[in-house]
């Protein structure tokens, strides 16, 4: 799974543990792509602060897939699921 992708997807799961600025900057970058210094000049912060966030956001999205494994979890039961039956529970998860 591409990079971007992956962390897309563990960051809709898991961004309510992060803080605001670090939701901001993450989706400054990842879904609106802006670059670090343009996020930088927006918060009136250096490139080597959004560079450090975006890298603990990183790394904190990746802690909590390992711990609680909810991403993981989701994809193994759509595997296990015919389309049918995942189309009845998707309002449920």
């Amino acid at each position: 799974m591409d990079t971007q992708i992956y962390l897309s997807n563990l960051y809709d799961y898991y961004k309510k543990l992060l803080t605001d600025k670090q939701q901001a900057y993450f989706e400054d970058y990842y879904f609106d792509n802006l670059t670090m210094e343009e996020i930088a000049e927006n918060y009136n912060v250096s490139k080597n602060a959004i560079s450090k966030s975006l890298i603990e956001v990183k790394e904190k999205l990746e802690y909590y897939e390992d711990s609680l494994h909810l991403l993981s979890n989701k994809e193994k039961i759509e595997n296990i699921l015919t389309k049918e039956e995942i189309e009845k529970i998707i309002d449920y998860i």
